[in-house]
């Protein structure tokens, strides 16, 4: 599964029935024991906590109402945090008033955290969180109570949050609060000039660190945001900030500033900066219009002693090129030694082919023959795709028997790129409709959802060369539910857009399917480590059991399982994410079973290991870790791990890594 949310609305009966029927109603018993004789137990030996994780496991508002009023405010508390995960607007009304009027400044905090997850816009809500900022004693609820302003924050209740009461102005507590709540409105495309100019007030030392930080990431998430004005205070963020990710972010930020510095400011940090993850984002904040002034720290970065930072250099070049022979592209690629960086600029080199374009594609063609991986094999029908001359060459590849399903995956995704091309003959237009059907009745679930994909692409405007869904159909009845959910969903609405319906809502499979396992979570203490032996080295994770009791026991049960044994990792995205663990080996697994979204209080930092998934509440058994502190996923996405030790072992992670296995600690 990837990481990339999808939106989802409630669940037909004949499919709640359908995924009751084929979700994992058994499973087998974890075989790790991983409960030391001195180890701290976790707090579910408390058996009404175990029935509020479960009322929340199941999305049962009417269940978990009533612990909001409860005289223990561990219990309200929990329950509150629960309706973070549920996000059930009827919960709204008890929510602000446990946040008004609760004693415990932890019952309140939570409160406002899981307000802040409904995103409910509505009136009342804004007015119940800024009264309450105003009238709460507390510094770290009100912090919350801000961020939580931002995730319902609309146009118009944004002003409330950009001005801070008098009263809080010096308050470094309500600054951290009033980043985040700008940076979650970004999020959801709310801003305003006011609101662009707080964030850059609050970049500067003597800020904290994580106002800093929110501040920068706002500045450098916002689409169409022209920065020129802040530039003197950007650049000096991203040249002095003590922290890796606060330049970071800067850097990128600087990409939207026309300033006729930028460029050198930019070549400067990929030059030179310690971090390797801000190396990366300066490149990655290189444009196509500063290309003749940075070109030259581009090149340098290709040979980084961090394969990252060379990967997005291949990148830029493949992105932004211009006026380059492709042969240059072709000489040095040759010259490389990473897998992935060659292949980008293989692609760079084809794209930029010129009078040498055969050569070129001959060449990639043979280095295919000749390589070993199939990520590698997938990496050169990727660069292929910038060629059309090439689509016959990469539909055999693709369809080709008995290769590794990632190289069917690969193809199927470099074809559908080709036909994106502007210099796709039209005389092949019928073709690629034929190869678009061969794919969904390939019964290759990666090779079916992307062909679906690509029919229902509006600006590929296939519509009228598919007069009949049936084909579609019976790929879809060949799939099993909730273990195929991607491919099932991508053919659904297909058939949708072919039939002119409204979109089909996404099935989630029911808790009753796969509830969580109570025995393997009271048998794993507090603070439990589990090891990642990769090919790289070792990742030590610490579980967060209390947090996301469901997913810890399913990674658990998987692990005693062997499951993860000799899975790769398939997804690599530069300062970014590292993903792992699915079946197919490229993103496309699953298992027999889905879980439900656990949206604890915690936060995507550096080395936060989460549940990747196709939307809420359809979690399974593939991982990801973060390279850096990536708060868009905050709230979206389950953490269920943090790592302690190996972040030098993630830096140079890349695809196709094994994960030889992976060991529970006594």
């Amino acid at each position: 599964m990837h990481c990339l949310p999808i939106s989802r609305i409630g669940l037909p009966l004949a499919l709640s029935i359908l995924l009751a029927a084929t979700g994992c109603a058994t499973r087998p018993a974890a075989t790790t024991a991983v409960t030391p004789a001195a180890s701290v137990p976790n707090k579910f030996s408390d058996a009404t906590l175990r029935q509020i994780a479960t009322a929340q496991d199941e999305r049962n508002t009417t269940a978990l109402l009533p612990y909001l009023s409860r005289p223990e405010a561990r219990y309200r508390r929990e329950a509150a945090l629960a309706f973070a995960s549920v996000q059930d607007r009827a919960a709204v009304p008890a929510l602000t008033r446990l946040l008004s009027a609760d004693a415990e400044a932890e019952v309140r905090r939570a409160a406002a955290f899981a307000l802040g997850q409904t995103a409910d816009t509505a009136a009342a809500t804004q007015q119940a969180l800024l009264t309450q900022l105003t009238a709460e004693p507390d510094r770290a609820v009100r912090r919350y109570v801000l961020e939580a302003m931002g995730r319902c924050a609309t146009r118009a209740s944004l002003a409330d949050l950009v001005r801070l009461p008098p009263a809080l102005a010096t308050d470094t507590s309500a600054q951290v609060g009033q980043a985040w709540g700008l940076y979650r409105a970004a999020l959801r495309g709310i801003t305003s000039e006011a609101a662009v100019a707080r964030a850059v007030q609050l970049l500067p030392l003597p800020v904290p660190y994580r106002a800093r930080l929110a501040a920068a990431s706002t500045l450098s998430r916002i689409r169409n945001l022209n920065l020129t004005p802040y530039t003197p205070q950007l650049t000096r963020a991203a040249q002095t900030d003590p922290d890796y990710a606060v330049r970071a972010a800067c850097a990128v930020a600087l990409g939207k500033s026309t300033d006729a510095a930028v460029p050198a400011t930019l070549a400067g940090l990929a030059r030179r900066d310690t971090d390797y993850r801000v190396r990366l984002s300066a490149i990655r904040a290189m444009n196509a219009g500063m290309y003749a002034p940075v070109k030259e720290a581009a090149w340098a970065a290709l040979a980084d002693a961090n394969a990252q930072v060379a990967l997005t250099a291949a990148e830029f070049f493949l992105n932004h090129a211009s006026k380059e022979p492709g042969e240059l592209f072709l000489t040095k690629a040759s010259k490389l030694t990473e897998w992935r960086v060659r292949a980008t600029l293989l692609a760079a080199a084809l794209k930029n082919g010129g009078p040498a374009r055969d050569t070129i594609r001959q060449a990639i063609m043979q280095r295919y023959a000749t390589a070993t991986s199939p990520y590698e094999k997938g990496y050169l029908l990727k660069a292929l795709s910038e060629d059309p001359k090439a689509y016959k060459w990469v539909e055999e590849a693709t369809f080709s028997p008995n290769h590794p399903v990632v190289i069917g995956t690969y193809g199927m995704e470099a074809l559908v790129a080709m036909r994106q091309q502007k210099d796709f003959p039209s005389v092949q237009h019928a073709t690629f409709a034929r190869t678009l059907q061969r794919g969904v009745s390939s019964g290759d679930l990666a090779i079916m959802g992307t062909a679906a994909e690509a029919i229902r692409d509006p600006k590929l405007a296939l519509r009228a060369q598919f007069p009949s869904v049936e084909f579609l159909t019976q790929a879809r009845s060949r799939l099993t539910l909730p273990r195929d959910l991607e491919a099932w969903q991508s053919l659904q609405l297909t058939i949708d857009y072919l039939q002119n319906k409204p979109a089909t809502p996404q099935p989630v499979a029911a808790a009753a399917t796969h509830p969580i396992n109570w025995d393997v979570v009271q048998r794993v203490p507090v603070g439990q480590k589990a090891v990642v032996h990769t090919g790289r080295g070792p990742i030590t994770f610490v579980l967060l059991v209390e947090q996301a009791p469901g997913s810890v026991a399913s990674f658990v049960e998987l692990v005693g399982q062997g499951f993860y044994e000799k899975k790769n990792f398939h997804r690599v995205v530069p300062n970014f994410v590292a993903q792992g663990g699915c079946p197919r080996g490229d993103g496309w697994g699953s298992s027999d079973y889905n879980l439900r979204s656990e949206f604890a209080d915690l936060r995507y930092v550096e080395g936060a290991v989460g549940l990747a998934s196709a939307g809420k509440d359809t979690e399974s058994c593939q991982w990801f870790i973060t390279h850096a502190p990536t708060p868009h996923l905050d709230g979206r996405y389950t953490i269920f791990a943090q790592v302690e030790q190996g972040m030098d072992v993630l830096s140079q992670l890349e695809i196709g890594d094994r994960i030889d296995r992976i060991e529970l600690l006594p």
